[in-house]
């Protein structure tokens, strides 16, 4: 097995000044001994991680780290700043700089051992030892765990107290009468998780476990990481006074935990408040508060956060962004089989014999037809797999059949997008309801296989049909001719909105809606509808373009790295990826975003302006040939890229003349002088 950090990994005088070149200085280690196949890629899988939140945490550490497809095997690089680099931890800058890379099929072993060392992370002694030593070799070997030898008579003892005091509630599980929160410790279950499930996940477990010995609370801890997760015994769950999660995504199989008072936070609270949300956990308990799993404010999707706290719109953009994230994959399987199929057998094709009684092997009409059959299945589970997994981020498992038939019924009634919208908030509505209603213990078990999904298919069922179907239906139909009609101005109006949504946060939830809104048209394709798809897909182009227009025309008002990744861009905004600008935007939002937006409005408008249509979902300038008037089409495309490309120019021009910090690279003999993003 390949050694998770070697001394060829470490560095303990990093130059960085900046987190990204302090990635790029680590990562080309990484390349070094064969850990990396592709630097410029691996960087922007790390740019878009830091993007959804920073990594650096109290005490002076930066934990930058994803999974990517060019990491050959899990691999940690270590680097040590002198005068720190800034990861975005509320203390002040990082000194010790992790880097660590997993492959994105990574084996349970290696991110086990990546837990591990997030673990230690919220040990003194081992940081302070990473800050003294002054041997690669040993830093690389304290870093793998080979100094566990020496570990303190104190730490033993710990461990053995956790271990009795782990059999003690086990037993006290077992036997509900011989323990109790009145005459027995106070015990707690907890969950932890981060979107990587790398390092936040085993440092908020750490954080908490460290937090409750100190207290004298029993704490159970359950990691749900990258390499899975163990379920908690359900008789010590059973057994718990309250609930702690930690988490940053979704916590899986919430229902496990209904009926107990529930501190529901972010990773990082659990990393730096441990103590005081044990001290909620003990207060909700004392006050007998019943929440989390079967409490109407639990998070949806994403659901890390304030919980209950959070505002009714935040929590309502959780939920239909996760109905969104699990259709997407339907919308580009189904939608380029469906652009093939056009791209062989003409748009006719549409009309052909079912495959099943009639198809020919040597006969291209054959396949497109067969591609547009299979398309046309994937694109048939659109609303209902919508519906079914706005459910599921409202109210877990139990809200995916409800949602499913409720999507299901959209379709039947002529409902469409809109239908299954409604649909999939009223199933989460339904069963979050049933969910509060406290039921005698023997049924638990049938509740969520049986009567929940029973009940609420009912209630969503006759409601779809009966009661508020029809008149979305009636709505659907008035927005589809709506749009039919549009001409002139109007369209150009809707063009320059959609470019708006399609740029400003790059893949985020607007973007996410402006996309799901245009390929709800391709589900039943009206003239106006393939205008809106064209739209689309031309403003999300623009912002990677233009910023590797940018980096190529003005190359010395950027860094280093973000000249590298403006050559990476040039692929993706081609490629319709949006996100590929999101480096730059996460190091310069109050520039970038601005200029991107108005790249968005221009194209979005020429698009539309032109009479554009697009029969395929994504695919970017590879589908050119399936598009209606393709050289404007590129000219609208062309014209936002300058237009945003220009606006970058200018204002970081701008800035650089001022003389503002960050001012533009000078180039020379020396290493250039990177910016500061503002």
């Amino acid at each position: 097995m390949n050694e998770l950090i070697t001394a060829e990994l470490v560095d303990l005088d990093l130059s960085a000044e900046t987190k990204e070149s302090a990635a790029r200085s680590l990562a080309e280690r990484m390349c070094a001994v064969g850990r990396v196949t592709n630097l410029e890629g691996f960087l922007a899988d790390v740019a878009a991680r830091e993007a959804q939140m920073p990594t650096g945490l109290e005490g002076g550490i930066g934990i930058p780290h994803c999974r990517s497809a060019h990491v050959t095997v899990p691999t940690l690089a270590f680097g040590r700043s002198g005068r720190g680099i800034d990861f975005g931890a509320v203390d002040g800058p990082a000194d010790l700089i992790f880097l660590i890379a997993a492959p994105a099929g990574a084996d349970s072993d290696h991110l086990t051992i990546l837990g591990s060392l997030a673990r230690q992370l919220i040990n003194p002694d081992f940081t302070g030892a990473l800050r003294t030593e002054r041997d690669p070799a040993a830093v690389a070997a304290l870093v793998r765990g080979e100094e566990a030898a020496d570990a303190t008579e104190e730490a033993t003892e710990e461990t053995a107290e956790e271990e009795a005091a782990e059999e003690t509630a086990e037993e006290a599980a077992q036997e509900p009468g011989k323990a109790t929160a009145a005459n027995g410790p106070f015990r707690i279950v907890a969950v932890t998780s981060c979107p990587t499930g790398i390092a936040h996940t085993y440092m908020a477990a750490e954080s908490l476990e460290t937090a409750a010995r100190a207290e004298g609370v029993l704490l159970s801890v359950e990691t749900q990481g990258s390499a899975g997760f163990e379920r908690l015994d359900p008789a010590v769950i059973a057994a718990a006074d309250a609930v702690i999660w930690a988490h940053d995504v979704e916590v899986r199989e919430k229902a496990r935990f209904g009926g107990k008072p529930i501190v529901d936070a972010g990773v990082k609270a659990g990393i730096n408040r441990a103590s005081e949300l044990i001290a909620q956990a003990r207060q909700k308990a004392r006050r007998g508060e019943i929440s989390g799993a079967l409490d109407a404010t639990t998070p949806g999707e994403g659901g890390g956060g304030s919980g209950g706290g959070e505002h009714f719109g935040v929590r309502l953009r959780k939920y239909l962004m996760s109905g969104v994230s699990y259709m997407v994959p339907f919308v580009a399987a189904g939608g380029l089989l469906i652009a093939l199929s056009f791209a062989i057998g003409g748009y006719e094709i549409a009309d052909a014999k079912s495959v099943a009684d009639h198809f020919v092997w040597a006969e291209a009409d054959s396949w497109a037809a067969l591609f547009n059959q299979i398309g046309g299945t994937a694109f048939g589970f659109l609303v209902p797999v919508l519906a079914g997994y706005i459910a599921f981020g409202m109210a877990d498992r139990p809200g995916l059949v409800p949602g499913f038939v409720g999507g299901a019924i959209a379709l039947t009634i002529d409902a469409g997008f809109l239908g299954g919208l409604v649909a999939g908030l009223l199933a989460g509505a339904v069963v979050m309801a049933i969910q509060r209603v406290k039921v005698h213990p023997t049924l638990r078990g049938i509740m969520p296989v049986l009567v929940i999904p029973l009940i609420a298919s009912t209630v969503v069922g006759t409601l779809m049909f009966i009661v508020v179907g029809k008149p979305i239906a009636s709505l659907q139909d008035a927005l589809t001719d709506g749009l039919n009609s549009l001409s002139g101005s109007n369209a150009v109006i809707l063009g320059i909105v959609l470019g708006l949504m399609m740029c400003f946060d790059m893949g985020g939830p607007f973007n996410k809606v402006a996309y799901a809104f245009a390929v709800g048209g391709l589900a039943d394709p009206t003239p106006a509808g393939l205008k809106v798809m064209a739209a689309v897909m031309a403003a999300g182009m623009v912002p990677p373009l233009a910023l590797a227009l940018a980096t190529t025309v003005r190359g010395r008002l950027f860094t280093k790295t973000e000249r590298e990744n403006g050559k990476a861009a040039w692929v993706l905004g081609a490629s319709f990826i949006t996100e590929g600008a999101i480096p730059f935007a996460a190091a310069d939002p109050l520039r970038i975003i601005p200029s991107a937006m108005a790249g968005g409005a221009v194209t979005g408008a020429l698009s539309m302006a032109f009479g554009c249509t697009l029969r395929a979902p994504h695919g970017g300038v590879f589908v050119v040939p399936l598009i209606g008037e393709p050289f404007l089409y590129l000219i609208a495309i062309a014209a936002g890229t300058a237009v945003t490309a220009g606006l970058v120019i200018l204002l970081k021009g701008v800035r650089g003349a001022a003389g503002a910090p960050g001012g533009p690279a000078t180039e020379g003999a020396g290493a250039a002088k990177e910016p500061v993003a503002a």
